[in-house]
């Protein structure tokens, strides 16, 4: 996939990528996997500590793009200054037991403020919120940058991501399929039951009704897979920086006038009740161009579609409800 990223933006115009929690271990592959790609000319990364490090050795690597460090508590503004593009995978990773929702007390509090750097230094650059939990994080970021009055809806991304990246690996697997051309919509959010992936619209797939359970409860808990898998030594870092990667590529593309770039994100949208919501969206020159309904579900979908919106209004009322009391 990024082989096929990078040859096709070869001629692509150069942009200014930030990086907030670059010394992290989401933050490193991320910005290794971003310095790879001929689409940034800068790439600015910023953390409280260990960034220098992190900047002088990605800084090695021999691709046009140039690495900037900036490290320190408050110092996120600096970092920022002429970015484009801002991924933001900062924040507390989790731990085994730990749910994303357990995360919100101190990562909301970071994701706010970086809100405000970015609303001081780049407001009109385009935000990826990594950081979990997703569906209160980018409500708090939105909600942030709303109280700062410089809030535009189709520059505000929850890169969700990373769940598609598991359906399309999982479906592959089940199916006997290619899964660089196996492709699955995933909807709702981004945490546990609130994911959705839409099996019955893959064109060709068939599946039992035992597989359809399977597979959307692995989608769905591929998180808790990998925190087990680690042993108290992490979370999903590499996967994650992989799909972060590969939405900021294709973001990257449509900024600079790529047709037809279509992905799921979670974005504001009158699609359900929620605020947000991730559904197949296409990207253009200035961010969100086309939010696509997500089509019809089966009786399995529908079922599991009614169950998460209560989860989804709960979690984004959550984060508003933070920047107001802060």
């Amino acid at each position: 996939m990024f082989r096929r990223l990078l040859v096709q933006s070869r001629r692509r115009h150069g942009s200014s990528v930030a990086v907030l929690g670059a010394a992290g271990g989401i933050g490193q592959p991320l910005s290794l996997l971003i310095k790879q790609s001929p689409l940034v000319s800068e790439l600015s990364l910023y953390d409280v500590v260990n960034t220098p490090g992190v900047a002088a050795d990605l800084s090695h690597c021999n691709t046009p793009g140039k690495v900037r460090a900036t490290v320190g508590e408050g110092k996120a503004v600096e970092a920022l200054q002429g970015a484009d593009v801002v991924v933001i995978p900062a924040g507390v990773p989790r731990k085994p037991g730990m749910t994303r929702d357990d995360l919100f007390n101190t990562n909301a509090k970071i994701v706010a403020t970086l809100a405000e750097a970015c609303g001081t230094a780049c407001p009109d650059a385009c935000f990826l919120v990594i950081s979990n939990p997703v569906n209160s994080t980018v409500p708090i970021f939105a909600e942030t940058l709303k109280k700062m009055g410089v809030y535009d809806k189709k520059r505000l991304f929850g890169v969700t991501t990373l769940d598609v990246v598991r359906a399309q690996t999982f479906v592959a697997e089940n199916q006997g399929t290619d899964v660089a051309t196996t492709k699955v919509d995933v909807i709702g959010g981004h945490a546990g039951t609130t994911i959705l992936p839409l099996l019955s619209q893959i064109p060709g797939a068939k599946f039992s009704d035992d597989d359809v359970k399977a597979l959307t409860r692995r989608v769905q808990f591929g998180g808790d897979e990998v925190v087990q898998a680690k042993d108290g030594a992490g979370s999903a870092t590499l996967s994650m920086a992989y799909a972060g990667a590969h939405f900021t590529f294709r973001l990257l593309d449509a900024l600079n006038g790529a047709p037809n770039v279509t992905e799921c994100t979670f974005v504001e949208n009158d699609l359900t009740r929620a605020p947000f919501f991730s559904t197949p969206v296409t990207l253009g020159k200035h961010g969100v161009d086309t939010i696509h309904p997500f089509g019809t579900l089966s009786a399995f979908e529908q079922d599991n579609f009614d169950a998460m919106l209560p989860d989804l209004l709960a979690q984004a009322e959550k984060g508003i409800a933070f920047v107001k009391n802060h």
